[in-house]
């Protein structure tokens, strides 16, 4: 008997009407590499197939690198051209195809695709995070988060681990709010995340990872590391041998754009465990992550950021002020506006 035999089919279901808004006739890649919990690609390929829609696995030897560092090992042209004809793409690949050359392709050559992006994801992540959660409240909930986040100039971020970083937005920019609804055409992850990216030159202090580290770590960091920043860059990394690896994981790509800051989002998914798989690390109610590396220029344009890989780190148990207001305390909710809906999440 397979894990959540009964759960899974049900969350796929969810994945495919509720998330992706699946109709009939129209064509899902299902992507997934040899690392991939084949459990839950089934599952959501024959949900697909039940509402009508034609579903197309692609399952491919795992890269030793994500992003661009993965294009080496892939059919790039070829897989490239498939996901160009699509008209939704779900991604469970567990060494990700996000920001490599295939999902470029695709992207530029294909306007109308849903992609979501839910790399790693297992059995129990999908019953947690998808199959159980209350998908309306957390919709009304995360829309005035955004809201409030984005009517913010000045935001400040600290975590009892020693985050202490401030920033200033640009309202003009992309500000994903990941509600669980990939039923139009753009880039979509696993609910429960507002990801975006502040007027990069004003970010500074210190950032903390004392969460995760994906990649190159892709676990609890042995000791918290401390990144030094400055005008968006990573000047100094402290910390344990876990810092130490990441510092010269960095610097592997000669590649000065990977010691840029990116993007920062919050977590509020309330399924949501640290596990030590980016997709869902990032979704811990109450934390805050940053990304590093490459950004698409859809989140800060003209440019984004051009780097050869991205990394994510995750701070714990966040405090987040916006223009002075409290948002978060310790990675609690505490604006009045919202302290109703958080309950109802929470308790759920």
């Amino acid at each position: 008997m397979r894990l959540y035999e009964y759960e899974v089919p049900r969350a796929a279901q969810i994945l495919a009407t509720d998330v992706l808004g699946l109709r009939p006739g129209e064509v899902v890649a299902v992507t997934a590499d040899t690392e991939s919990d084949m459990q839950v690609v089934e599952a959501v390929a024959a949900a697909a197939h039940a509402c009508g829609a034609k579903p197309l696995v692609i399952t491919m030897p795992s890269p030793t690198g994500v992003g661009k560092a993965a294009d080496a090992a892939l059919p790039v042209e070829a897989l490239g051209a498939v996901l160009s004809k699509v008209n939704a793409w779900v991604e469970f690949n567990n060494e990700w195809l996000l920001y490599s050359t295939p999902f470029e392709i695709a992207r530029a050559n294909n306007p109308r695709l849903r992609y979501l992006c839910l790399v790693g994801m297992n059995v129990d992540m999908m019953v947690r995070t998808v199959g159980r959660v209350d998908h309306h409240t957390l919709r009304e909930f995360m829309n005035r988060v955004t809201d409030l986040t984005k009517s913010a100039r000045v935001v400040h971020v600290t975590t009892p681990a020693g985050t202490d970083v401030r920033f200033e937005n640009d309202p003009t920019r992309l500000y994903s709010c990941d509600t669980g609804a990939a039923n139009v055409p753009g880039v979509h992850f696993l609910s429960g995340q507002i990801s975006w990216a502040p007027i990069h030159d004003t970010i500074e202090g210190i950032i903390v990872f004392d969460g995760t580290i994906s990649p190159p770590i892709n676990r609890l960091v042995d000791a918290p590391v401390h990144l030094g920043v400055r005008r968006g860059r990573v000047v100094e990394i402290t910390g344990g041998r876990d810092a130490i690896r990441y510092q010269a994981w960095l610097a592997s790509f000669d590649d000065p754009n990977m010691f840029r800051l990116a993007h920062i989002a919050y977590g509020f998914n309330p399924g949501a465990r640290l596990t030590g798989n980016v997709l869902e690390d990032e979704r811990v109610w109450g934390v805050t992550e940053w990304g590093l590396g490459y950004l698409q220029p859809i989140d800060a344009p003209p440019d984004g950021i051009q780097a050869k890989s991205h990394t994510d780190g995750i701070c714990l148990n966040s405090s987040v002020w916006l223009d002075g207001i409290e948002l978060l305390h310790e990675g609690r909710v505490v604006h009045p506006e919202l302290l109703e809906l958080a309950r109802k999440l929470e308790t759920a």
